[in-house]
């Protein structure tokens, strides 16, 4: 009957759901007939009321599906994005000609660690030079442990849609 989010469809937020779902449920009944059918208990309206509730129950489990596969697929591309510690080779291609060309460049790898000042804690002097790992690299393992996890606790429905 009104079924409006299908699997596959931009995930929506709690409000833009609502919004379409009240929008969809105005348009196929007058007030005054909703009004009518609740008062007299007319058996259609009934009918129509509990196929709304159904069909809304599958608007809620699709968008939490299009939700989960938004999620699903910004993790697997964030996973597909070269390691910073690692670096990257140069992306190779062929022209019209078939000779090889570079399409991106090599991206050398960033150091482990860095230099920075170290300041003493109590007076806030400068105190020398501490070598830490590098934040960069630190950030990037803690996204990919992120989409891993993500990828990990997929539903296999949603792994499945979102390799097609």
């Amino acid at each position: 009957m009104t079924i409006f989010i299908q699997k596959g469809d931009v995930a929506l937020d709690y409000r833009q759901a609502v919004k379409r779902g009240l929008r969809h449920f105005e348009a196929e009944r007058a007030q005054w007939e909703r009004e009518q059918g609740i008062v007299t208990d007319d058996p259609a309206y009934l009918a129509w009321a509990e196929q709304w509730i159904a069909d809304n129950a599958v608007n809620e489990a699709n968008n939490l599906f299009n939700i989960a596969l938004a999620g699903y697929r910004a993790a697997i591309e964030r996973l597909a994005r070269y390691r910073l510690a690692d670096g990257r080779p140069a992306i190779m291609g062929v022209d019209e000609d078939g000779e090889p060309i570079e399409l991106a460049p090599a991206i050398d790898p960033l150091p482990a660690t860095i230099e920075r000042p170290a300041y003493d804690p109590e007076t806030g002097e400068p105190a020398g030079i501490e070598t830490v790992p590098n934040p960069e690299i630190v950030a990037d393992a803690a996204e990919r442990a992120a989409a891993q996890a993500i990828v990990d606790a997929a539903d296999q429905a949603v792994k499945d849609f979102g390799a097609a």
